[in-house]
């Protein structure tokens, strides 16, 4: 490969936890997403030339997540040279919807298409997982692993890590709204009580694996039945303004369920057709147009791919 042609990934947004499923099951969407830029230059390391659609973010690659994840690939495989990164944000910082995995998961999926595909796409979920070890000190799979993969992921285990994708076996359409408020994922972890009622686990437990069957069933009334959260969504549903009503509305217009995206503020719902997912749009749009509130708006499908490649693209060889 020239040494001036940019390779161009995209990686989605996506819900985790999905109600029952707490650090175990997500979910990809079609968009917004994020995009990072990957192009060898003979020098060694990993340098960062621009990260754009967002502020804040640092440009060192030991402390940017598209860096972290870069490094590891090319010392993992031993390679010499060095690589040149571009990073385009189009998914919101802190939104519960997995800002830093669709970065992490785009950062991976460029390199492996840089570097001559020495992994399948499954084995990358455990270097975009580095980038959420340093985005969050955790090194969690349920954002990375459906935004590379795309459709349902299980995670059933990370000691070992056992990854199962599920596809998408029934059609699904995902409604998300976004509330304008900051909301730290380390506040919405510390909230969370160490210890659960025996009974509460049981019904969370049972919920999790209806929504799995049902998944795989296409029982449209299973998954619908089975979107609960017994355990976390009382404790971090308080930090989110008006997320009972949003939710109420929600199903109200038709949502098969309804429940926070991640550790929030994001808040997301399932339908079974489009013109639900778009009612339900409207439904909980119209619980914040007095609150003063701003709020951004997603309806998708739930899409069978994830980290994709867009293009190759030749530009001035990077500087050494």
């Amino acid at each position: 490969m020239n040494n001036s042609e940019f390779i161009k990934a995209y990686a989605p947004a996506t819900v985790a936890n999905v109600c029952c499923g707490f650090d175990v099951l997500g979910f990809a969407m079609e968009h917004p997403g994020d995009e990072v830029w990957a192009r060898k230059k003979a020098t060694p390391g990993v340098t960062i030339s621009a990260v754009t659609g967002v502020s804040g973010l640092s440009l060192d690659p030991s402390e940017n997540v598209i860096g972290v994840v870069a490094q590891k690939m090319l010392t993992d495989l031993e390679i010499a040279h060095g690589v040149e990164l571009q990073l385009h944000k189009g998914l919101p910082v802190g939104s519960g919807l997995g800002s830093s995995a669709a970065s992490s998961a785009a950062a991976a999926y460029a390199m492996n298409e840089l570097l001559g595909k020495p992994f399948t796409t499954q084995e990358l979920v455990v270097y975009a997982m580095e980038g959420e070890r340093k985005a969050s000190g955790s090194a969690h799979a349920d954002n990375v692993a459906p935004a590379l993969l795309g459709g349902f992921v299980l995670v059933r285990s990370y000691e070992p890590l056992d990854i199962v994708p599920l596809g998408v076996p029934v059609e699904l359409y995902c409604t998300v709204i976004h509330p304008q408020v900051e909301l730290k994922t380390s506040l919405a972890r510390s909230i969370l009580k160490k210890d659960i009622p025996l009974q509460k686990g049981i019904r969370q437990w049972g919920n999790l694996a209806g929504l799995i069957t049902g998944l795989l069933k296409g029982d449209y009334s299973l998954i619908g039945r089975s979107l609960h959260d017994e355990i976390f969504e009382p404790e971090r549903s308080v930090l989110i303004p008006l997320f009972n009503q949003a939710k109420a509305a929600a199903i109200g217009a038709g949502a098969l369920g309804c429940g926070i995206s991640g550790s929030g503020p994001s808040i997301f719902a399932l339908s079974a057709t489009e013109a639900h997912a778009l009612a339900v749009q409207q439904a909980m749009e119209l619980v914040y147009s007095s609150s003063g509130i701003e709020l951004k708006s997603y309806v998708t499908q739930v899409p069978e791919q994830g980290a994709r490649l867009i293009e190759q693209t030749i530009l001035q060889p990077a500087q050494a």
